[in-house]
């Protein structure tokens, strides 16, 4: 889960002051989702999900499909 989040992260030629501004939190916090060195709670998953528009189940490996199923 942690390397999809920091490759979504990439992907979108972000860093994670900005990916942590907007989920309300600090730089360091954020860190910590992307390595596994905290897990990350269930809001904080929706919401990193929703920036970039794949499904919880994909953060989560439990596909491999990125999208939202509607």
């Amino acid at each position: 889960m942690y390397k999809r989040i920091r490759d979504l992260r990439e992907d979108k030629d972000i860093n994670q002051t900005v990916m942590a501004k907007h989920l309300g939190m600090s730089q360091t916090g954020y860190s910590k989702y992307e390595t596994g060195e905290n897990d990350i709670p269930t809001a904080i998953l929706i919401k990193i999900a929703d920036f970039h528009g794949v499904s919880v189940d994909y953060l989560l490996n439990r596909t491999d499909k990125k999208e939202i199923n509607k």
